[in-house]
């Protein structure tokens, strides 16, 4: 049996307002081509670099967060490589003295509690900066957009302590969500501002000694991430098991074809030659007497905002919501402030034509307001606008007409179809939905002598579905009661319908 060991590479570009080691625009959506570039970043003889002292604050807020040891001192070195899109010939980057150092990070984004209390420990956060962008024609040609090149990128290693995919995922979607809680950058995966690096190696179960390690470059997108590491974990297993040697070497992914291969040999931190950087001197990041050194470190922890995994725990103690809510909540502040403010708008009973001193209303717990408004948020609300791709900009509804939906459908006054239907309305137009429940009659019909002249009528009218519920197919009854409902416009309820018709089916 084989166990795999995995460690991941993580890089992030920072969002700052210049690049790393120049005053070039720090810019990822600029279209035109080399227009942020000046001598230093092309690496003209004579130039000399200037470290970007945000681009350092921001690598330490996530060592803080993180729980790594800040050294008092660190220091730039050369990594000696030739790439076409790297000017230089070599990139400035960190070695042996790196600004971060250790740290840990919880896979709280797991639904499995086990799981979520799992931590995965860090090596190192280091600065670096990035290389430019190759451009490939449909010929034999390719250009080099020289843009990028220069743009402060920031690089987290693990230790190898991830076994899975899935582990690899979740470690993943959490730093993203922390990056931008720490506003360091977006991260947009699509848009290459967070990259993932994978090195991977399978074990004897047992066995102390590591196999052979294989990494795979530039996965672009958490389901790459996963289902990279779980074929490789399997190609690296069958090969193993036939007797077969790992090859030592970089493997890139095709995701069309969900497959891994091979690319060139693998470099080790000798062939990169590293020397310290003779243009930069070493940083000193922070001293205990005031005054002295780059950084405030003890202001940069008062300023630290609350970090995710806490404002998750803090919500799943606060509010009757799922694991999965919470982990929405979490990534969305827009979402979480929209669902708060309802709930603020039912605490202080600011509904319209039906207010908390509603007797039906003084009957629900608060609890079940809290996971209601949580329901509608998520499954229609929040579903809504993905579908009609609206952003926040884009809606019209309020919090307190959602809470007058979410009062109108917890007292029984209009049906949860009618409500639904509602929200997608109120969410478009503004419309107060009080308004539109008297106007058009929405409200839930539970007169027997409104609903049995549709009962009947509907059991003459669909004499098949009649005959099926007769020879015992139940089903039968539920398209029945689809067929009052829309008879209805929704307002009647369906469970008082479905006794009916059983009641009225001879």
């Amino acid at each position: 049996m084989y166990e795999p060991i995995l460690g991941l590479e993580v890089h992030v570009e920072l969002e700052t307002k210049t690049k790393m080691f120049c005053s070039c625009l720090n810019n990822s959506e600029e279209k035109i081509p080399n227009k942020n570039i000046c001598p230093v970043c092309l690496a003209h003889p004579g130039t000399l670099p200037v470290i970007n002292k945000k681009a350092v604050q921001l690598v330490v807020r996530v060592g803080l967060a993180l729980g790594s040891y800040i050294p008092e001192y660190s220091k730039f070195d050369r990594k000696n490589y030739f790439y076409p899109d790297l000017p230089k010939g070599y990139q400035i980057s960190q070695y042996d003295e790196p600004l971060c150092q250790g740290g840990e990070l919880s896979l709280y984004l797991s639904n499995d509690l086990e799981e979520r209390k799992r931590k995965i420990k860090i090596t190192r956060i280091h600065l670096e900066e990035d290389v430019g962008k190759l451009i490939h024609s449909e010929g034999n040609d390719s250009l080099i957009d020289y843009n990028r090149a220069g743009v402060p990128l920031m690089e987290l290693v693990t230790e190898p302590v991830i076994h899975s995919g899935k582990e690899a995922r979740l470690f993943a979607q959490g730093l993203q969500i922390l990056f931008r809680v720490l506003n360091i950058s977006e991260a947009n995966m699509e848009k290459g501002q967070m990259r993932c690096e994978v090195n991977i190696s399978l074990k004897k179960k047992g066995d102390n000694k590591l196999g052979t390690k294989v990494e795979i470059k530039n996965l672009n997108s958490f389901r790459s991430v996963e289902q990279a590491i779980d074929f490789e974990i399997k190609r690296q297993k069958e090969a193993l098991e036939k007797g077969e040697d790992i090859v030592q070497e970089t493997r890139g992914w095709n995701a069309e074809k969900g497959i891994t291969y091979s690319q060139r040999v693998k470099e080790t931190a000798q062939d990169y030659r590293y020397l310290p950087e003779p243009d930069l001197p070493p940083i000193h990041l922070y001293s205990k007497e005031a005054g002295k050194g780059l950084l405030n470190l003890e202001q940069l922890k008062k300023e630290m905002p609350p970090l995710p995994w806490k404002k998750k725990e803090n919500l799943l103690k606060t509010y009757s919501i799922s694991n999965t809510e919470a982990n929405l909540f979490i990534q969305d502040e827009q979402l979480l402030g929209f669902f708060e403010n309802v709930l603020k708008v039912l605490d202080k009973g600011y509904g319209k034509e039906v207010s908390l001193d509603n007797p039906a209303l003084n009957k629900i717990k608060k609890e079940e307001l809290m996971k209601l408004s949580a329901n509608y948020i998520f499954s229609d609300m929040f579903g809504i606008m993905q579908k009609e791709k609206l952003g926040w900009n884009d809606i019209k509804i309020k919090p307190t007409q959602f809470a007058d939906l979410i009062i109108a459908a917890v007292t029984n006054r209009i049906s949860s179809r009618v409500a639904k239907d509602l929200l997608l309305e109120v969410i478009k137009t503004g419309q107060d939905p009080q308004q539109l429940i008297s106007s058009r009659k929405l409200e839930k019909l539970s007169d027997l002598d409104q609903l049995l002249p549709i009962i009947k009528e509907i059991i003459a009218q669909q004499e098949k579905a009649v005959a099926d519920y007769k020879k015992g197919k139940e089903n039968s009854i539920k398209f029945l009661v689809g067929q009052a409902m829309a008879k209805t416009r929704g307002t009647a309820d369906p469970v008082i319908l479905e006794k009916l018709f059983k009641d009225n089916i001879k």
